[in-house]
């Protein structure tokens, strides 16, 4: 391997160490759906959108919980010792990708079917450290400034 490739595959390796990642995928639920539950949690503190997603009546809340207790789970594994309340999570990244669909007829008048697409979808959601995102802001103005002076 080269020596770029190999550069570029420690850059990757060293981001995917602060990178906390749950998927689901096959939801049998309608993308469009999903992303209405999706919206309301976006950007938002894990503590209150575990909240918002434990008292919401939507179809995939319930999925999209336990999908967010999971990232939790990845986070916590990824870094034993240190505390949620501290590294202040917040999800981060969270889309919802269409998935196979599942094609159905229904009969109609004069011998016709209508076609039904039953359809699922893929949630991603990523975590992200607001303690983690200061810090390396704050490095970053460090340098720059070294390298003025």
């Amino acid at each position: 391997m080269g020596s770029r490739k190999h550069n570029s595959a420690e850059a990757r390796k060293e981001a995917k160490k602060t990178t906390y990642v749950a998927k689901l995928v096959d939801n049998p639920t309608s993308p469009r759906k999903t992303r209405l539950t999706a919206d309301l949690i976006r950007g938002l503190d894990v503590e209150k959108a575990l909240n918002i997603l434990q008292f919401s009546r939507r179809e995939a809340a319930p999925k999209m919980h336990k999908l967010l207790r999971s990232a939790i789970a990845n986070w916590q594994i990824k870094n034993e010792g240190a505390r949620m309340e501290d590294a202040q999570l917040y999800i981060k990244e969270l889309f919802v990708d269409g998935g196979t669909m599942l094609k159905r007829l229904r009969p109609a008048p004069q011998g016709r079917g209508y076609r039904i697409r039953k359809r699922s979808n893929h949630i991603t959601l990523i975590l992200g450290s607001r303690a983690e995102q200061l810090k390396a802001v704050e490095t970053t103005e460090v340098e720059s400034t070294e390298s003025e002076n």
